[in-house]
């Protein structure tokens, strides 16, 4: 079930992509309990389903996050993926 966004609480935003799409949740939580707010996809072009794997998945969160800018912005909101090596990235620019 789709739920109005609540600004009080921060948004979570999940992504993934697969070898000729990329998709994204934006929800909240609430008392443990995951509602979401919107739905995104998008069928990769020719060229991107050529992008190695790790492109594909930034791709999927640089869309994520223009997809949803107007409830992002000026939010606290968490990003999850399942990619390994964008977490490692990520860990990589706080040392």
């Amino acid at each position: 079930m789709i739920t109005a966004p609540n600004w009080q609480f921060g948004f979570e935003l999940m992504c993934d992509a697969i070898h000729y799409a990329i998709g994204a949740v934006l929800g909240k939580r609430k008392n443990k309990v995951f509602y979401v707010i919107h739905y995104a996809s998008k069928v990769l072009n020719e060229t991107q389903t050529n992008y190695e794997t790790t492109k594909k998945e930034l791709l999927a969160i640089v869309n994520a996050l223009e997809k949803f800018r107007a409830y992002l912005i000026g939010s606290k909101f968490v990003v999850f993926t399942d990619h390994v090596a964008i977490k490692y990235l990520l860990t990589k620019f706080d040392s």
